[in-house]
């Protein structure tokens, strides 16, 4: 019966974060987006870490499989099977993040995460912005420029890490109370 239970929570957590996935295709504005959220929750509820990497990451590919080659497509010349590597690495460092983080869950350890994972994906992504792009000068000037060009963003990034954390944790422990068979056990 245990392991029907964990079953059952494992598909809950993956529906939603392949529906926080999908959620990317809806018009919202500029980095207001589940990226952070999807790779918390992952961490902080499938317990199999090799599933807190697997369900998580192919969400995120499919819903960029969807951005870049139905929304996004006109920008390139060929089907994009892979873009934009920092957003993946910042992805697979913040579910290291949440490992960390998470192993207890409670609103202030979820929110210093979620704060953490907003500087992580802000550092990392636009890292590659500046290696990737060449807008800016291959120096320190250049990156620093690349930086501060992108602080605007990051606010917007931060308020859908912190939404998005709310709706998936919030929403699954409201599931869960009120359907214990797709509770993990506590």
């Amino acid at each position: 019966m245990q392991a029907q239970s964990r079953n059952k929570s494992i598909l809950l957590v993956s529906a939603m974060i392949l529906l926080a996935a999908l959620s990317r295709l809806l018009p919202h504005p500029p980095n207001v987006a589940p990226i952070g959220a999807m790779a918390l929750f992952g961490a902080a509820y499938l317990k199999q870490k090799h599933l807190a990497l697997i369900i998580p990451f192919a969400a995120l590919w499919i819903s960029n499989l969807l951005l870049d080659n139905l929304v996004y497509g006109m920008y390139y010349e060929h089907f994009m099977w892979f873009s934009n590597p920092g957003v993946f690495l910042s992805f697979l460092l913040i579910v290291l993040l949440g490992f960390g983080l998470l192993k207890q869950i409670s609103a202030g350890r979820i929110f210093g995460a979620s704060l953490a994972a907003s500087v992580l994906f802000f550092l990392v992504t636009n890292f590659f912005s500046w290696l990737s792009y060449g807008l800016y000068p291959m120096n320190l000037a250049g990156l620093l420029a690349c930086y501060t060009a992108a602080i605007p963003f990051f606010w917007n990034t931060l308020a859908g890490d912190l939404f998005f954390v709310l709706v998936l944790f919030g929403g699954y422990e409201w599931i869960s109370s009120r359907y214990p068979g797709f509770s993990f056990s506590k």
